[in-house]
């Protein structure tokens, strides 16, 4: 007994010793961080000095209650760069996912000739330098640019794209007599009441044509990247479980539904869950083409935190933010979990079973086919 015990505490310390530098690593570069950061948000650290030296005094939650109950301009602020990081999210995470997994299906195909430089060009945007795109894009979208010219052969006037303070849906509002006075005030009922310092028709102006250009970037950058693991998804899905539904008799559409779909479920949460994560980061992009403006409509969080404490020297409220904004995606996380927990299988009828249960060869038929590629 005294043998095997000691050979036991002989491999738990030779196991600490080889993952000891790992945690060491982390515990400076990760954990500790954190920790001093979360010091710096509840005291008056003015960022001269150490935050950790006997000068700085611990202030507890007032930089959150400035933050989010008091009426000034910070909490205007926070609100407006919520409001517009909100739309962004609502526009970004769906679209790129859906067409992240339609290019994979595309190039999931064995027939499409040309896969290895379709699959390059799609993931190139993704490995190319963010400054250099986001100049590109400003290029782009300057008012006398490219994209403005072409708006002009059809007729339309284009938009000054990053002077136009205002939102698509105040604009639209405004089309049908709604919101449309020279004060670009809207009606009283959504006007005379506020949540964090911003009224609800400004909560609910839209993102502005700015930002749907940085959107419209973040899409075209992002996609490449979640189509790669969608397509490593697909080519982890049996050829036999396609084949038994087409014996089936499923449609094209059935088993994009019933099968495809589902069995991408992990493949799915995982890339749901990155761009969650990085939408509500988002800084370079807005830090290169607007640095929030016009009239902080393209002000984000991560932007306003990085200018509070950078800038404005307000540490506090700018590490405050950054809590604020993890919890945030904390709680976007965990309901997105909950709306893709795997649910039983088993009341699903026969495409449940194929997600439970592995599929076996089925029998040779003279009249088989075999399943989409997709």
């Amino acid at each position: 007994m005294r043998r095997g015990g000691s050979a036991r505490a002989s491999e738990t310390r030779s196991g600490w010793l080889f993952v000891s530098p790992v945690i060491i690593v982390l515990g400076l570069f990760l954990v500790a961080p954190i920790v001093i950061a979360f010091w710096v948000s509840v005291s008056d650290w003015n960022g001269r000095g150490s935050p950790l030296s006997s000068g700085v005094s611990f202030v507890g939650a007032d930089n959150y209650r400035q933050l989010l109950t008091e009426d000034s301009l910070t909490r205007s602020d926070f609100a407006t760069s919520l409001r517009n990081n909100f739309y962004y999210v609502l526009i970004v995470v769906p679209i790129q996912t859906v067409l992240a997994l339609a290019l994979a299906l595309l190039l999931n195909q064995r027939r499409l000739k040309g896969l290895s430089f379709f699959r390059t060009s799609y993931y190139f945007p993704s490995v190319t330098s963010s400054v250099a795109i986001a100049s590109v894009f400003l290029f782009l979208f300057a008012g006398g640019g490219s994209v403005n010219a072409l708006l002009g052969i059809f007729g339309i006037d284009g938009p000054q794209w990053f002077a136009d303070p205002r939102g698509v849906l105040h604009i639209m509002l405004g089309w049908v007599g709604i919101g449309g006075g020279a004060d670009g005030a809207g009606p009283a009922a959504l006007t005379s009441r506020d949540f964090l310092g911003l009224t609800w028709w400004d909560w609910l102006s839209g993102p502005s044509v700015a930002m749907l250009t940085i959107i419209a970037l973040v899409i075209w950058v992002s996609a490449g990247g979640y189509m790669l693991l969608f397509l490593a998804g697909l080519q982890n899905i049996s050829a036999d479980v396609y084949e038994a539904a087409s014996i089936d008799g499923a449609s094209r559409w059935r088993t994009m539904r019933s099968i495809t779909i589902p069995l991408l479920r992990p493949t799915l949460f995982t890339v749901l869950t990155l761009g969650l994560i990085g939408t509500w980061q988002v800084f370079d992009q807005v830090y290169i083409m607007s640095k929030g403006n016009p009239g902080k409509t393209t002000l984000t969080p991560a932007f306003l935190s990085y200018d509070q404490s950078i800038n404005n020297g307000q540490w506090g409220s700018g590490t405050a933010m950054s809590f604020v904004l993890f919890g945030i995606i904390i709680v976007f996380t965990a309901i997105q979990s909950l709306v893709l927990r795997d649910r039983d299988a088993s009341t699903r009828g026969f495409f449940g079973r194929l997600r439970s249960q592995p599929i076996a060869a089925p029998p040779q038929h003279p009249t088989s086919t075999t399943g989409p590629t997709t």
